[in-house]
């Protein structure tokens, strides 16, 4: 072989690797950007929202609610801990260091302790309620028929607990679907927050189940669930009938 032709060979492998290291770089600084700004992937750890979400299943997050797209009833969130919802950290999957790279630039979904996923019932200013005679979680006055939610077998009621709560401005109320088996906004308001999450807390709204593959599929809201809810938070107290 030539020495002409050794260059040029030197040359084109060494071109080779100079593109593919610059495709490398931009592929995991669009993934960082991504992730930062847009969309972020988490794992799901727990029971706490079966049927909807499974365990080990990996969910994508739309990271412009709340913050540009406003949160709403029936939304799939993920939030950080408030403090005291979660179960301690030994409990927790430890990423190895490979995992931990990955996970910062947005090509692995976050297994840290410090989320939780929940589906929002009340948002600011709902008054929610549980349960009416026939064991369903009212908003506003307004019934829930839910039907995502897990209630095991030999039970009827929506919630295991009453409570009544008015969620404030800035805040969400929320539960698990799997409703028997979630230690969501109701077993938590002996915390600070008294069971609410701030919206200043939450991450962003699940839209897609994207692994593992038999799972797939978009988290849609389920806006019949709610219908009349928001009617109902706009109608003015009716005055007290006189005696």
């Amino acid at each position: 072989m030539s020495e002409t032709a050794e260059r040029r060979r030197r040359g084109g492998l060494l071109g080779f690797v100079r593109d593919l290291v610059i495709i490398l770089v931009v592929a995991f600084l669009i993934s960082f950007l991504l992730k930062t700004f847009l969309v972020r992937s988490f794992y799901i750890p727990s029971s706490s929202m079966e049927q909807t979400l499974q365990v080990n299943d990996r969910i994508l997050v739309n990271q412009l609610v709340p913050n540009v797209v406003g949160v709403e009833r029936g939304d799939v969130v993920v939030f950080r801990d408030p403090g005291g919802w979660l179960y301690p950290k030994a409990m927790a999957t430890t990423p190895s260091a490979f995992e931990k790279v990955l996970q910062t630039v947005g090509l692995a979904a976050d297994t840290t302790h410090d989320y939780v996923v929940k589906r929002v019932i009340g948002v600011g200013g709902d008054r929610v309620t549980c349960c009416d005679a026939n064991g369903r979680i009212e908003v506003n006055g307004v019934p829930l028929d839910e039907p995502y939610i897990v209630i095991p077998e030999g039970k009827t009621r929506a919630s295991e607990i009453d409570f009544d709560v008015t969620v404030p401005e800035g805040s969400v109320w929320v539960l698990g679907d799997n409703r028997y088996a979630s230690k969501d906004s109701r077993y938590n308001q002996d915390q600070p927050g008294k069971g609410f999450v701030s919206e200043s807390e939450i991450v962003g709204r699940a839209f897609l189940l994207n692994w593992p593959l038999d799972h797939f599929g978009w988290l849609g809201r389920p806006e019949s669930t709610f219908t009349g809810v928001e009617e109902a938070a706009e109608r003015p107290a009716e005055a007290p009938s006189a005696q």
